[in-house]
């Protein structure tokens, strides 16, 4: 559980100050963004992307997840942000993920079962 709450916390920090200091994006907007891009980044990167195949593209697919929701949510929302100021938080979190996929390669996926555990191993 550590994991995840670290995962949210920073991608969070990220999405909430990006979008506050590039966009007319309000706090509780900007929180909803990062918790639904938290949510969808997780069970599609890192629980199912990143098992079956690298760091990199885990990486990838997370950031072009962000691209996509983060423009959705300021479409929605009418916020004043531009493709490049999209780029911002991507970018960053971008980075951010991939420091939290070597972490999660090396102690195991919170919610996913080893290999081990599925033959039926200890």
């Amino acid at each position: 559980m550590d994991k995840i709450a670290a995962k949210t916390v920073v991608n969070t920090i990220i999405v909430v100050a990006s979008l506050m200091m590039l966009s007319n994006a309000g706090l509780w907007g900007s929180i909803l963004a990062a918790l639904v891009l938290g949510v969808i980044a997780y069970v599609v990167g890192d629980m199912l992307i990143l098992p079956a195949t690298s760091n990199i593209v885990a990486t990838l697919a997370d950031a072009v997840l962000a691209y996509v929701v983060l423009w959705a949510a300021s479409a929605m929302a009418g916020w004043t942000m531009s493709y490049m100021d999209l780029l911002v938080p991507v970018v960053l979190l971008g980075v951010a993920e991939y420091i939290f996929h070597i972490w999660l390669m090396r102690d195991g996926i919170p919610g996913r079962m080893s290999r081990t555990d599925m033959n039926g191993r200890a």
